[in-house]
C-alpha cells in the first residue's frame, strides 16, 4: 500500500489559508476547527505555527481540499471582474446585508459557480454547498451544520435543531446552494423548514442552471407539495445574468470568455485564437490554459 507524503509546502499554504478562512469566520476556534475537519487542539498547534505531527496526511489532504488549493503547486486561478462575477455577486451582497432569498437560474458553464465560492471566502458567515455532493436530507443539514461549526455527527435532530439556533444567533449569515436541482425531494422540504426556522435572519440562494427552473416549475403545475412554498421563500422569480437572445448570448459568452483567458493565460497567448479552440466554454478555457502553466 503506497503511503502518501504531503510536502511541507502544501502544510504551509494550508496553513496561510486557513488564516485567511479564519478571518471571515465569525465563530470561535472551536467552531472552527469543527468546520475544517479537526479538534480544537489541533487547531490551535497549527495556527501557533506546527505542522509535524499534528494532524494526519488524510486531514491535510481533507484542508487543503476544503480550501481549494492545487496540491501540483500551480498557480491559483485569477479572477476576471465579467459581467456574471458583477451580477452574481450584486445577488448575493444585496441578500447577505438584507437577510432575504433568492433564486438564481442560469445557463451552464457561465461562472455562477466561481462566483459564489470567491464569495463565501471573502465574506463573514457565508456557506457555499455544492448540492450534487449531499442530495438527501440528512447529508444536506449535516455538512451545512458542519460548514458553521456546528456540531454535525450526533442525532439529526439534535444538528438541525443546534443549526437553527445558531444561525439565528450570528450577523447576516447566507447559505449559497449551488446545483440545487439535483436535491432529492424531502431535501427540498427540509430547506422550506428551514427558512421557516431563520426567517429575517438567514439568506438563503438557491443556485443552478435552467434545469432547476424547469424542475420547479413542473412540481409547481403538477400541485407537487412545497414547492409553491419554496417558490414564494426565495423570491419568486428566477434570476439571471445572460441575455435570452441567441445571438446577444453568444456575444456575452464571448466577451466574458476573453476577459477570463487574458486574466489567466500568459501573455503570450492569443486570445481570439483560444476562443475559437475553447468555443467560449469556461471549462475547456480552464484545461487549456491549465496545461500552459
Amino acid at each position: 500500500m503506497t503511503t502518501i507524503q504531503i510536502p511541507k509546502t502544501l502544510k504551509l499554504q494550508v496553513v496561510e489559508a486557513l488564516k485567511t478562512k479564519r478571518a471571515n469566520f465569525s465563530g470561535s476556534d472551536s467552531k472552527f476547527a469543527t468546520s475544517m475537519g479537526i479538534n480544537p487542539a489541533q487547531y490551535n498547534r497549527i495556527k501557533n505555527g506546527e505542522t509535524e505531527k499534528v494532524v494526519s496526511d488524510q486531514n491535510w489532504i481533507s484542508m487543503a481540499r476544503q480550501l481549494e488549493l492545487n496540491m501540483d503547486g500551480s498557480a491559483q486561478w485569477q479572477t476576471a471582474n465579467t459581467p456574471v462575477f458583477q451580477k452574481v455577486t450584486a445577488i448575493l451582497h444585496k441578500c447577505q446585508k438584507s437577510n432575504i432569498s433568492a433564486m438564481i437560474c442560469d445557463s451552464a458553464d457561465i461562472g455562477k459557480t466561481y462566483t459564489a465560492k470567491v464569495f463565501c471566502k471573502q465574506n463573514k458567515n457565508a456557506i457555499y454547498v455544492d448540492c450534487s455532493q449531499v442530495k438527501s436530507k440528512q447529508k444536506l443539514i449535516r455538512l451545512i451544520a458542519k460548514e458553521f461549526g456546528v456540531g454535525h455527527t450526533g442525532k439529526y435532530n439534535d444538528v438541525y435543531e443546534d443549526l437553527c439556533y445558531y444561525i439565528t444567533k450570528i450577523s447576516n449569515p447566507i447559505v449559497v446552494l449551488d446545483e440545487a436541482g439535483d436535491l432529492q425531494y424531502d431535501a427540498f422540504l427540509e430547506l422550506k423548514a428551514l427558512w421557516n426556522a431563520t426567517e429575517r435572519a438567514c439568506a438563503w440562494v438557491m443556485m443552478g442552471a435552467d434545469g432547476l427552473k424547469e424542475k420547479i416549475r413542473r412540481a409547481i403545475d403538477n400541485k407537487k407539495v412545497g414547492y409553491t412554498e419554496i417558490f414564494s421563500r426565495y423570491g419568486k422569480r428566477y434570476q439571471r445574468c445572460t441575455p435570452e437572445g441567441r445571438e446577444e448570448l453568444d456575444s456575452f459568452t464571448k466577451t466574458q470568455a476573453a476577459l477570463i483567458i487574458k486574466a489567466n493565460a500568459p501573455k503570450t497567448v492569443d486570445v481570439q485564437k483560444m476562443l475559437v479552440k475553447t468555443d467560449g466554454s469556461l471549462r475547456r478555457i480552464y484545461t487549456e490554459i491549465s496545461k500552459l502553466n
